[in-house]
């Protein structure tokens, strides 16, 4: 087991340090476009799972036990399946979920406290994590996945599909989306002086939901496969990119835990699949 010194920049300045600054191989440029240069099963593929250890919802969500396995391990099981991503880490600031994430056989990156914090935006952290990773190699990645470990039904199949869509098109991203129904724009109301007015959208008359059109899709948070080079130039950007595609899941996929609620209904679907 290693543990990793923190950046030089990140002692003097006590934020997350341009990794650009550090390493010669960082320093900006044009942006790469990965699939010009290199064969699929040439480009470096860096996979990422933030699993910090101060949840306030749930505490210790992140390994809490999803029919006798830590959360934290249905993630790092289908990552590490994946023919597609080259090295694989979990960053946390926990010794608690860094030991149930070496267990499952997943490599971590020690994560400062500065950045896992409640109010601490995830893309510091995911830039920090693949700043130690390339300090490590000296080489720059081509592509960032991030694998959300509250999202736990994705698997290897999306992993890599997403990955390789994200080669084949050319793409800025491919990110995890799942169609909305019952939760569709038209039906998104906001209150005006005590009264209900559509928010971005008329709703149609019998507001049936098989007349809401167009079909609306939501980031279900689940994967973020992103060139490189848009996370860690300048002030970097997960999403909403110029050119960005879907990675369409189901709605049983697409579960994010973040209540109780949301455990229970995981673990019945998972009881479905045995």
């Amino acid at each position: 087991m290693v543990t990793l010194d923190k950046p030089l920049l990140w002692q003097l300045h006590g934020q997350v340090p341009d990794a650009l600054d550090i390493l010669p191989a960082l320093r900006p440029g044009p942006e790469r476009n990965v699939v010009v240069a290199k064969g699929l099963d040439d480009v470096r593929v860096l996979g990422v799972t933030l699993a910090r250890g101060g949840s306030k919802g749930i505490p210790g969500k992140n390994i809490r036990p999803v029919l006798g396995k830590p959360l934290l391990a249905y993630t790092v099981e289908e990552a590490l399946l994946s023919r597609r991503i080259s090295r694989y880490v979990v960053s946390t600031d926990s010794l608690e979920i860094a030991a149930v994430a070496r267990e499952w056989g997943a490599e971590c990156i020690e994560r400062p406290k500065e950045l896992a914090g409640d109010t601490t935006p995830s893309l510091d952290a995911l830039r920090h994590a693949v700043f130690e990773v390339e300090k490590q190699e000296g080489v720059p990645y081509d592509i960032v996945v991030e694998l959300r470990v509250t999202n736990p039904l994705k698997t290897v199949d999306d992993i890599d599909g997403a990955i390789e869509k994200l080669i084949d098109t050319r793409a800025d991203s491919v990110i995890g989306v799942s169609l909305l129904e019952d939760h569709h724009p038209a039906r998104i109301k906001k209150l005006v002086d005590d009264r209900i007015v559509d928010f971005v959208m008329p709703e149609p008359r019998d507001g049936q939901r098989q007349l809401l059109r167009p079909d609306a899709y939501i980031r279900n948070g689940s994967i973020y496969a992103v060139r490189r080079d848009l996370i860690m130039n300048g002030a970097g950007q997960l999403f909403n990119h110029r050119n960005s595609r879907p990675w369409i899941m189901s709605a049983e996929k697409s579960i994010n835990i973040d209540t109780e609620l949301d455990f229970l209904l995981v673990e019945a679907l998972l009881k479905r699949q045995m």
